[in-house]
């Protein structure tokens, strides 16, 4: 277990990461989730020993390690760009640190061999790393990082250069990565699909503090800000200035929605995610709203249509190609149940279910 005691880091007077309290478990996917310059890789910094932090302590199996060095740490590391030994095949390159700590040859072709077959390297073994693709070359950087044996391994945007199609068949591969290696994973992301696909925990981030930490799939489904919805929802979410009374709230240009959260009247910050939006009614009793069509983005499997609500610009997420004609005025469906609710600040959820 890994355990982050009010761990803090400054640098010239500017705050990279805020003090944190973090225990992450082993066996689970530990997802640290933020835009770019959250401070993931600053906080994956201070869990391998790369850096000191400032305030706190890092705890390690029990342990303080914090005044431990990187290379005292039993720690592996994969980042955004992957990293190989050119002169060395696939198989000596997954084999390199094992060489080092100068394990035994038949253990070293056990778990070179055992990490090569889960993450279907097994092919290329004998080859060397610049004839493969960038997709096989990170599986490489991945296998070198399991067959160490870590006791911390820390996945920085591991599939962020890779395409659509490589990501996808990653992260099928990566739960049986996990279960591999027996010890903690934390894996650094940009995007919320991602956090949700992996499972485990997530911890999201924005500038440096840690807004929120559980299960992935509660801390997606009750944000406990706004700025923890934002930044777990792709796309945007969906936001409005409301004044709630009774079972009504009330937004700009007359817009009136039933409401069936328990919160206090008065004015708030009212957030639908795109995928609650819908042309057609999903329910018996949904809220509903005309909104005029300002664009439609269609991807091939998806479209995103842009709506402007009074004088804000919401999107609605539909499955396959939505037939919407840029300047229709349409009907548009939300459960209320669906709809959050924040203080006008945005620092707190009013209507939190847990």
């Amino acid at each position: 277990m890994l355990e982050l005691k009010g761990v803090s880091k400054v640098v010239l007077g500017e705050t990279h990461v805020a003090p944190t309290n973090l225990c992450l478990k082993p066996g689970v996917f530990n997802v640290l989730l933020g835009p770019t310059r959250a401070g993931k890789t600053s906080l994956m910094r201070l869990m391998a020993g790369l850096d000191a932090p400032t305030t706190g302590e890092v705890w390690f199996g029990g342990a303080d390690v914090t005044r431990l060095s990187v290379r005292r740490r039993n720690v592996a590391m994969v980042y955004q760009q992957f990293v190989n030994y050119p002169t060395l095949s696939v198989f000596e390159n997954i084999a390199a640190p094992l060489r080092v700590a100068r394990v035994a040859a038949a253990e070293v072709e056990n778990r070179v061999r055992r990490a090569a077959e889960t993450l279907k390297l097994t092919p290329f073994l004998d080859r060397m790393p610049n004839t493969l693709s960038g997709g096989q070359q990170q599986r490489v950087a991945i296998a070198r990082a399991i067959v160490k044996g870590a006791g911390l391994i820390l996945l920085d945007e591991p599939l962020a250069n890779l395409d659509y199609k490589l990501r996808e068949e990653l992260r099928e591969e990566l739960p049986a990565v996990i279960a591999l290696t027996g010890g903690v994973v934390v894996y650094s992301s940009t995007e919320p699909a991602e956090a949700l696909r992996l499972g485990g925990m997530t911890a999201v981030l924005s500038e440096g503090r840690v807004t929120q930490f559980g299960p992935s799939h509660e801390v997606f489904g009750d944000p406990i800000d706004l700025e923890t919805a934002r930044i777990f929802s792709d796309p945007p979410l969906n936001t409005s200035p409301a004044i709630k009374t009774g079972a009504a709230l009330h937004l700009p240009g007359g817009l009136v929605l039933p409401s069936t959260a328990h919160a206090p009247d008065g004015p708030c910050i009212l957030a639908v995610r795109p995928h609650h939006l819908s042309p057609q009614p999903s329910s018996e009793a949904p809220a509903a709203f005309r909104a005029r069509v300002i664009d439609r983005e269609i991807t091939g499997n998806e479209t995103f249509v842009h709506l402007a609500v009074h004088r804000q610009e919401w999107v609605m997420h539909e499955r396959g190609v939505a037939d919407i004609a840029v300047g229709a005025e349409i009907e548009t469906f939300i459960e209320p149940g669906r709809i959050m609710l924040f203080t006008e600040n945005g620092r707190a959820r009013l209507d939190r279910r847990f």
